[in-house]
């Protein structure tokens, strides 16, 4: 792949490459999108120099738009994601098998199952905020991990109580803390730094995590194999259901990994998302006033009106375009010699839609790092300009969930609980795995509850 010639290679030397892009992804692609605004190649991790970033609307239609024909979407590319998810996550397959399963998944999160958590999710939230001793500084990013956790874990288990709950909703926790920042992520870029040197190194002590999470996963699949209830409609009740082609249920290592994508990808991104959103709503007043004034028109008892509310969703919509939790789609190679934006691609070369550079760019969104909800009333975006879920055959399975879960827990905190920032310096992304995360957490101050 080394030899192949790709279009705008960053000139840098690719160690340097390496580096800025584990310590610093943001830089990294706008100092890049400086020199070459529409695509350029890059020299990181995995890719030797074959990675091609493209953010023009037009490029990202004709790579997502040409799935399985000029461009695929190989699950061994995501390969950096093995040490958490697993071989057999539905990101690490491909072809007919990755579509079968996605669609077995694709159910799950949508139509009347996820309106079933809608009462939950309002619940956990006011379950979880009224812990929160007033006066006192919180993580706004940990609290809203705690909601997200626990709803994802009610799509993936059903109802799951008890010692092993907890113990499995502790180690989550711990294991999405391991890779918080820059320099905890590096050996998920640097596989030489994955190095088990005992239980009080990192790798170490993040391989002995992972075995007691398999370990609570596996006894739970025991469990529900030697005692089945049918008429269960969870998520693993109804991947353990399943059979493919040949008649073959899902093996425990192929649950497990499932099971595992689902709990990380399911929560992280979710919490993360509201993270900001809180930020942002609190740091510029004007964006809760209106919010609140919103709201009070609004059914509160009725969780589908809330969905549809104009203003609560360009809220939304705008947290995920400023600083998108996911900064690229999954990665395509090329299968036959084609032409993308004018530049001529060899098969072999590896090409992404850069989501972030997309959705920064002054075209489409003027002022965009200025945060603007009503950009997203007086304007109409196709999925290749607006694709915080990515798109194509990758496409995320929980939007829809994630949605909810956004407008559900804002319209709950804005209308039950009176909060603020408790630290005046701007919030600033920085990369937490393969995501972009809010920094510090977003300090916030509980001041107590609203009036009726």
């Amino acid at each position: 792949m080394n030899t192949l010639s790709t279009p705008n290679p960053v000139s840098t030397p690719r160690f340097l490459q390496q580096l800025k892009w584990v310590a610093d992804p943001i830089g990294y692609m706008e100092s890049a999108a400086q020199q070459y605004p529409d695509i350029f190649s890059a020299g990181i991790i995995g890719f030797g120099n074959n990675l091609v970033f493209v953010n023009t609307p037009e490029g990202i239609q004709d790579i997502l738009t040409n799935d399985r024909k000029t461009y695929v979407a190989p699950g061994s590319l995501n390969r950096i994601l093995v040490p958490l998810l697993g071989d057999y996550s539905v990101i690490l397959i491909e072809g007919d098998r990755h579509k079968r399963r996605r669609q077995m998944l694709m159910p799950s999160f949508h139509g009347d199952r996820i309106r079933a958590y809608s009462q939950l999710i309002c619940d956990l939230t006011e379950k979880t905020l009224g812990k929160i001793p007033v006066d006192t500084p919180f993580s706004a990013r940990t609290a809203m991990q705690e909601i997200s956790l626990q709803v994802i874990m009610q799509a993936v288990f059903g109802v799951f109580e008890g010692e092993r709950s907890q113990q499995l909703k502790t180690m989550l926790t711990k294991l999405t803390e391991v890779f918080a920042s820059p320099l905890s992520s590096s050996p998920l870029f640097f596989p030489a730094l994955q190095q088990d040197w005992g239980a009080w190194s990192p790798w170490g002590k993040f391989l002995r995590d992972r075995q007691q999470m398999d370990d609570l996963i596996y006894a739970e699949i025991r469990d529900r194999r030697t005692q089945p209830q049918p008429n269960r409609v969870d998520i693993l009740s109804l991947m353990m259901a399943a059979i493919d082609d040949l008649g073959q249920p899902m093996t425990d290592q192929e649950l497990r990994d499932e099971l595992a994508t689902l709990m990380f990808a399911g929560h992280e991104t979710t919490a993360t998302a509201l993270s900001w959103a809180l930020y942002w709503i609190y740091h510029q007043p004007g964006i809760r006033e209106r919010l609140l004034h919103e709201l009070q028109s609004a059914d509160l008892f009725d969780p589908m009106s809330i969905v549809k509310l104009p203003y609560l969703s360009a809220v939304c919509n705008e947290t995920l375009r400023i600083y998108p939790v996911a900064m690229l789609t999954f990665p395509r190679v090329v299968q036959e010699p084609t032409e993308l934006l004018g530049y001529a691609l060899e098969p072999g070369i590896a090409v992404v839609g850069c989501i972030y550079l997309t959705h920064q760019r002054e075209d489409l969104y003027p002022e965009p790092h200025l945060f603007k909800p009503e950009r997203f009333l007086e304007r109409q975006y196709s999925p290749y300009e607006f694709l915080p879920f990515g798109g194509g055959v990758r496409r995320c399975i929980g939007e829809a969930l994630a949605q909810l879960e956004l407008k559900l827990v804002l319209s709950t905190i804005l209308t039950r609980y009176e909060l603020a920032l408790a630290d005046t310096k701007p919030e600033y992304p920085r990369r937490r795995g393969v995501t972009l995360a809010p920094a510090n957490g977003v300090k916030m101050k509980m001041l107590g509850k609203r009036s009726a």
